[in-house]
């Protein structure tokens, strides 16, 4: 049990790594915060760091959701464990202590615990981001429809109740995290992707 809360713990530790900030900071010299929509996430480092910077983002905060469930699989058997560990890896993501309890909104993180589930589910999470993305040009849409079509993905592949219930509570999650984005949705005030670098980019 001890190593289990450990586990746990560190899920979350890893999680709250405010990556998009670090690179930010000290690769940028400039705070991810203050720019674009104020996110820490891959897509507003498209916007403020520029490509380079966003794929590092990307694939930093896919970890922090990978490499916790990867570590409850290699010490526990069962799905409690794993869902637990990503779950809190994207809690942690989304609301770090290192930021004040503010983050991002724990996409990319899902997307890296879906793939340490099954590497087809991240697969799948990330067709249905693209395909949202593309025919709208809105990231948040493309982010809410990587989710949500994880949750049958999750069942099919899986065939387990407690893993699908994950599915559902992480696309509920993201949900929430994007309730500002999807007022704007509404209003047609939302930002499109666009591809570009930044200004002031290394």
């Amino acid at each position: 049990m001890i190593v289990f809360g450990a586990l746990l713990i560190a899920a979350f530790l890893i999680g709250s790594i405010p990556f998009g900030y670090l690179i930010g900071r000290f690769f940028y010299h400039t705070d991810i915060r203050a720019q674009g929509s104020g996110n820490i996430g891959a897509m507003n480092a498209m916007r403020s760091l520029g490509k380079r910077g966003a794929v590092a983002v990307l694939i930093l905060d896919a970890l922090k959701g990978f490499v916790p469930v990867v570590l409850m699989e290699r010490f526990f058997s069962g799905d409690l464990g794993v869902v637990l560990a990503a779950l809190l890896a994207v809690v942690g993501h989304c609301y770090s202590p290192w930021l004040g309890f503010k983050g991002g909104k724990g996409v990319a993180t899902s997307v890296g615990a879906l793939f340490g589930i099954a590497w087809p589910l991240g697969l799948i999470a990330i067709g249905g981001w693209v395909v949202g993305a593309a025919l709208t040009r809105y990231s948040s849409v493309g982010s809410m429809l990587a989710v949500l079509i994880a949750i049958p993905a999750l069942w099919f592949f899986t065939q387990s109740p407690v893993l699908t219930v994950y599915g559902v509570l992480i696309a509920g999650l993201i949900a929430y995290a994007h309730r500002e984005n999807i007022e704007r949705l509404r209003a047609g005030t939302e930002n499109r992707i666009r591809l570009g670098k930044a200004a002031g980019s290394p």
